[in-house]
């Protein structure tokens, strides 16, 4: 059976938006597992996606402290209908990230990660799928707010979309 993934990152929740905008809300509710690339900012955005989502798998970014760095790891691994996901909030720069990453994930097929805001979807030559899902409340120099959907079936990652959210009133 399918497994349907959202993939957020850098929700920076309350710094740069009250919540997360209805559509992600909306997505939390439908997917089996959401995956969080880090930078939360306060703890009560990961409270609240705990209890309305049916599987949360996240890490902390650099702008997570305290209570969030207590409760989350900094990279987060987990096995979903046999595809094997890591989640780190930081990558490094974008130049060779695909070789650095082969080696430092080596036991991975995909790897979800955050900190640019900058969708970003490869493959490197080792096979790694690398995912940044952008963030769904700052955009920053990116035309627009961002998050990822994709499915997990038979060990297999398919049907990764990018989805671009209307600009906030």
């Amino acid at each position: 059976m399918a497994t349907r993934l959202l993939l957020l990152a850098d929700t920076h929740v309350p710094k740069r938006a009250r919540d997360l905008p209805p559509e992600v809300w909306r997505a939390v509710e439908v997917a089996d597992v959401v995956i969080h690339a880090g930078d939360w900012v306060d703890v009560r955005l990961l409270g609240e996606l705990e209890a309305r989502s049916d599987r949360l798998v996240a890490c902390w970014g650099n702008n997570d402290h305290g209570e969030l760095r207590y409760r989350l790891p900094e990279v987060a691994r987990v096995e979903v209908e046999g595809v094997r996901v890591g989640v780190v909030h930081e990558t490094g720069q974008a130049k060779d990230r695909e070789e650095r990453m082969s080696r430092a994930y080596a036991d991975l097929d995909a790897l979800v990660f955050g900190h640019s805001h900058i969708p970003w979807d490869t493959v490197t030559s080792s096979g790694l799928r690398l995912l940044n899902p952008g963030s769904p409340t700052d955009r920053r120099r990116q035309p627009h707010c961002t998050y990822m959907t994709a499915t997990a079936d038979k060990g297999e990652l398919r049907d990764v979309v990018l989805h671009r959210l209307p600009p906030r009133l």
